[in-house]
């Protein structure tokens, strides 16, 4: 949620800043209700003081033998107009609200206004693979070496589904591992959290209202409840309404979870087998850090994705997104992009992103300054790391071999038993 008193003190800055993502704010009737509550609050408050007034002199009054019946009577109309005024005030503050909590984060300045074909690569790693046979896309080189099940996925869940079977099942939890020992590594702390958030999670992870559709809700569940889309949006909630002290900072957290999306994609070439899906698995990082902190935290969050990528061996990109393609509540993305060779095209295996305050402020996430002793609001990031519905695509595509093989890349042979090669089944 955006800072009210940004808006307060240059709407049209903001308003401009929210162009760059294809937003189109108009401040005019919001900042009408601010005022009008701040003429409301200022009148119910001077009534409260005006009624403690009243009442502090009825014992004087009575002790002096007077009337009090009018001051009484006086009190009681008073209250009943600040009953009305109350009830006006609480409409305000749920217009204020909706309006605040539907605005999309300001993106940092440096951005490109526009969508993604504005994002700019800011670094490649190594040279596109170049094959000297004819080359068989991810969804035959799988199905040959028996590795993934399209068929029967799909017949017990329908499309966009799939079943992992034998060395694929080994291969995909093998990549699960790698990632999990090297955040463990650095130091991050691993969390299982729950599949089923609240309504709340996804409100303050900035996915509610807009992408309130987006998710599958449990029907018929109370309190509303509904199958995490990414375990961001856990993590991010993880210390919801709570103040840290400044040396609990930064946090910094991973989990592994399956990832549940409505949008599982098209019958495209580029989104065959499970390059989209409804299900797929994602190892997610989170940092919550000092407010002067998370530009270095973006940083290394990159980074650490980055070299996942590098030591299976892959050619990608890094590309810094436009304003207008980087997600609704985050200020700040790049995309870390592996190759697929069989579409020519590269695909995210990696959305590295700052929110700023954002998430922090519709989550009450606060630390205490230990100079001044005042809360001030967290900076909350997060970062793939990393999701293997296109890592798995593009190793198998990358790593192929002449002869129907692919080459197992050695950060992963220790958790596939030592098998160096995938070799076809009969």
């Amino acid at each position: 949620m955006l800072d009210i008193n940004l808006i307060r003190q240059n709407p049209e800055k903001v308003k401009e800043a929210l162009k760059k993502k294809l937003w189109d704010a108009d401040f005019d009737e919001f900042l009408k209700w601010d005022e009008e509550r701040k003429e409301k609050l200022k009148f119910v408050e001077n009534n409260k003081a005006e009624m403690n007034r009243l009442s502090a002199s009825v014992p004087q009054l009575k002790k002096a033998g007077e009337d009090v019946t009018k001051i009484f009577a006086k009190v009681k109309e008073i209250a009943a107009k600040n009953k009305e005024v109350e009830q006006e005030l609480a409409e305000l503050e749920i217009k204020i609200h909706d309006f605040l909590a539907a605005l999309p984060n300001i993106p940092d300045d440096d951005l490109l206004a526009g969508d993604k074909e504005f994002n700019q690569v800011i670094r490649v790693n190594k040279e596109k693979p170049v094959f000297d046979f004819p080359i068989k896309d991810h969804v035959e080189l799988a199905t040959s070496l028996g590795l993934v099940d399209y068929e029967r996925g799909g017949k017990i869940a329908g499309r966009g589904s799939w079943c992992y079977t034998n060395l694929g099942a080994r291969l995909e939890w093998a990549l699960i591992n790698f990632f999990i020992s090297e955040h463990l590594a650095d130091g991050y702390e691993f969390i299982l959290p729950p599949h089923t958030l609240n309504e709340e999670s996804g409100y303050v992870a900035g996915q509610f209202p807009k992408f309130r559709e987006d998710v599958f809700w449990l029907d018929g569940a109370e309190p509303k409840r509904f199958l995490l889309p990414t375990a961001e949006t856990a993590l991010v909630n993880f210390h919801r309404n709570e103040i840290l002290s400044e040396e609990d900072l930064p946090r910094k957290y991973f989990a592994y979870t399956p990832c549940y999306r409505r949008e599982a994609g098209s019958y495209r070439t580029e989104e065959r087998g499970m390059i989209r899906g409804y299900q797929f698995n994602k190892v997610e990082l989170v940092q919550y850090t000092k407010d002067d902190a998370s530009d270095e935290a973006f940083e290394e969050l990159v980074n650490k994705a980055e070299s996942l990528v590098k030591k299976l061996g892959l050619h990608f990109q890094v590309s810094k997104l436009a304003a207008g393609d980087i997600s609704h509540s985050m200020a700040r993305t790049y995309d870390i992009e592996v190759y697929i060779p069989s579409i020519g095209i590269y695909k995210e295996v990696s959305s590295a992103s700052n929110a700023r305050d954002y998430q922090a402020r519709r989550g009450m996430i606060r630390y205490r300054d230990k100079e001044t002793g005042k809360t001030r609001y967290c900076h909350t990031l997060n970062a793939s790391g990393l999701a293997t519905s296109r890592i798995f695509p593009a190793l198998l595509e990358q790593h192929q071999q002449a002869d129907g093989s692919v080459l197992v890349p050695e950060v992963l042979q220790p958790f596939m038993g030592g098998i160096k090669v995938l070799k076809p089944i009969k």
